[in-house]
């Protein structure tokens, strides 16, 4: 039971103290919303091209969102060595990470769910595939949360950590299917799409959506299960490095 409260105890403090900071407002909500709206206006679609766009919104929303919360949680507490107490607490260090990123990962989830609310005002997704659309931006927050996580326990502070995200997420959007098909990719970028985690949960929505996907959508989801397990060890073995070992 201790364990349990010390959990969420841990969950509510970080939703309570960094959720509505800045950094979170500016890069997890307000730019994937301004630069999908650049995108949407200067490729010229019109409303028939909404659902197109929507897997690639959703997974710009995911990314950012949740990459960014982490940036601070996490950058802010290394900073003031709360992070180093979060270690002496009664959980074991795989329930800290989890306590660390559940609420990104929740965060990133509904972020997902944005874009679809704004497009039900533009065109039909009542056909849409919620089932397999729930399941690839559940793995995809998980993707997202535990690289943001890795990416923040490298740094000291919150600009460094936004900084070095975009290092990789910008990349991402150019190389991951989110608007332009990986098939029209250059041929030496294409095994780089594919090592990717994104590419693959932007195949699931891009089949959940559209029914566009280029795998199968049950593969798409199990690479990004193998995935956040690869991702998680990794982190799991950067906090050992970094504080414990």
């Amino acid at each position: 039971m201790k364990r349990w409260i010390a959990f969420f105890g841990i969950v509510a403090k970080d939703v309570r103290a960094y959720y509505l900071k800045p950094p979170n407002i500016s890069w997890g909500l307000l730019f994937p919303l301004a630069w999908t709206g650049m995108f949407f206006i200067r490729s010229g679609t019109g409303l028939e091209g909404v659902r197109e766009l929507l897997p690639g919104v959703a997974a710009l929303s995911i990314l950012f969102g949740t990459t960014s919360m982490l940036a601070v949680t996490v950058t802010f507490e290394k900073r003031n060595r709360s992070f180093d107490r979060l270690l002496l607490a009664p959980i074991s260090l795989q329930a800290l990470m989890w306590s660390k990123t559940v609420g990104a990962i929740a965060f990133g989830t509904v972020n997902a769910f944005v874009p679809v609310a704004m497009a039900a005002f533009l065109t039909n997704v009542g056909d849409v595939a919620w089932g397999v659309y729930a399941l690839s931006t559940l793995l995809l927050a998980v993707v997202s949360a535990f690289l943001g996580f890795f990416i923040a326990v490298a740094v000291t502070e919150v600009f460094e950590a936004q900084t070095l995200s975009n290092f990789f997420r910008f990349p991402m959007l150019f190389l991951c299917g989110l608007f332009f098909p990986i098939a029209k990719l250059p041929v030496f970028l294409k095994p780089l799409a594919y090592l990717l985690p994104m590419t693959y949960g932007v195949d699931a929505l891009h089949g959940a959506v559209n029914g566009a996907n280029v795998l199968p959508v049950g593969l798409d989801l199990a690479l990004l299960a193998l995935a956040c397990a690869g991702l998680f060890a990794a982190c799991l073995w950067n906090v050992r490095r970094k504080w414990i070992m």
